[in-house]
């Protein structure tokens, strides 16, 4: 895969302003502060089917304690020293144990500029439903960059637990609960639309 990706001159490459040009050159690479972002380049994506694979949780226990948490994404070729959005905190999860808790899924350079688990358990602070929540955190991220793909889930101490997604022909979750029957289910949630549900 590596010889391959050498061989496509270091194609796909997450680069930008940056000489000699990425698409051309595998580096080594300097700032070029003569380039600046388009509004095409700022809402590119490169997570597509075959290179993102991210898991999020949400975790309550019978102590009414929350905890949430994200993996890292799998876009292949990532550069030495990119930051996701798993570390930042409000960006790839985020929990309150008096509220609930939120993860997302998705382009992470895009959702850690908006804090999007943050929002949704704010929402829900707000009285919002956690699908509901999901989605007005996933539509303010959507204003800005109409070509961001990703998806957040959401929980709230209730038991209500709800997502949505943006771009996604269909984004599915799953709940486990031993007051579920079966004890876990899957939900498909259709892209801007959300869920909600109660254990």
């Amino acid at each position: 895969m590596w010889k391959s990706w050498k061989e496509n001159k270091c194609q796909p490459n997450f680069w930008k302003m940056v000489h000699p040009d990425p698409k051309t050159s595998c580096g080594p690479y300097e700032p070029d502060n003569s380039k600046k972002y388009s509004d095409g380049s700022q809402d590119a994506s490169f997570a597509t089917e075959h290179n993102h694979d991210t898991i999020g949780m949400i975790v309550m226990d019978g102590a009414g304690r929350v905890a949430a948490g994200t993996t890292t994404n799998g876009a292949n070729h990532k550069i030495p020293g990119r930051v996701g959005d798993s570390p930042i905190a409000g960006a790839g999860s985020y929990a309150d144990s008096e509220v609930g808790g939120a993860a997302a899924t998705g382009d992470g350079d895009i959702m850690m500029r908006f804090l999007p688990t943050y929002q949704a358990v704010e929402n829900m602070r707000n009285g919002m439903s956690p699908g509901r929540a999901a989605e007005d955190a996933v539509l303010r991220i959507a204003k800005h960059y109409p070509n961001y793909s990703g998806a957040i889930v959401a929980a709230n101490v209730d038991g209500e637990y709800g997502a949505a997604a943006h771009q996604w022909t269909t984004f599915k979750y799953s709940v486990c609960s031993p007051m579920l029957d079966p004890h876990c289910q899957y939900f498909p949630v259709k892209p801007v639309s959300h869920h909600t549900q109660t254990v």
